[in-house]
């Protein structure tokens, strides 16, 4: 007999990060416990969201959440999750029922996004099933950066999140660069 969830009804209270020089943007599916204690995205200290980011673009790890907003925007990334409310069990994106999903017009209309990377299996399904038709644009998903992702070290997160990097150096830092200074 499968023991049933005492599911609870939980609404997106982390805004976005983007701005007008965003040219990508990473979704997750939903934010976890810690996420939503800490009121930003990746909060859980074992998720190695910040450290694969840092790897990428040769930047110090960031601690607050200010140096954490910072570096996103300087880098030109938005972030993000499919979801803005759902029933959940926990952090247990297995456990997504009733999902009403965000309306990422509000970043595709403000800023000049190439690409939108999935951080997950699961949020690359659930921007399939809830989001692609809307926008016209496909995602590509990328493993997750999550604790529970064991079978890929850091080193291995880090290539695999590459293209993400590359498209920001083909789009991003060329076009922008030159206004920044």
């Amino acid at each position: 007999m499968k023991k049933e969830l005492n599911l609870t009804h939980v609404v997106h209270e982390i805004e976005p990060v983007f701005d007008q020089s965003s040219r990508v943007l990473i979704l997750g599916s939903f934010p976890s416990v810690k996420s939503r204690e800490g009121h930003f995205f990746y909060n859980h200290p074992q998720n190695r969201f910040w450290k694969v980011i840092a790897g990428l673009t040769g930047e110090p790890v960031p601690v607050t959440v200010e140096e954490k907003r910072a570096m996103l925007l300087r880098r030109h990334i938005a972030v993000w999750d499919v979801i803005h409310s759902c029933d959940i069990y926990g952090s247990s994106d297995s456990s997504i029922k009733n999902v009403v999903p965000n309306d990422l017009d509000r970043i595709l209309q403000a800023a000049p996004i190439c690409g939108i990377f999935a951080n997950g299996g699961k949020s690359g399904e659930l921007y399939v099933k809830y989001c692609q038709e809307a926008v016209g644009r496909p995602c590509t998903r990328l493993p997750s950066t999550s604790p529970a992702n064991a079978s890929f070290t850091l080193e291995k997160l880090i290539l695999a999140w590459q293209p993400m990097k590359d498209l920001l150096d083909l789009y991003g830092e060329a076009q922008i660069g030159a206004n920044d200074e």
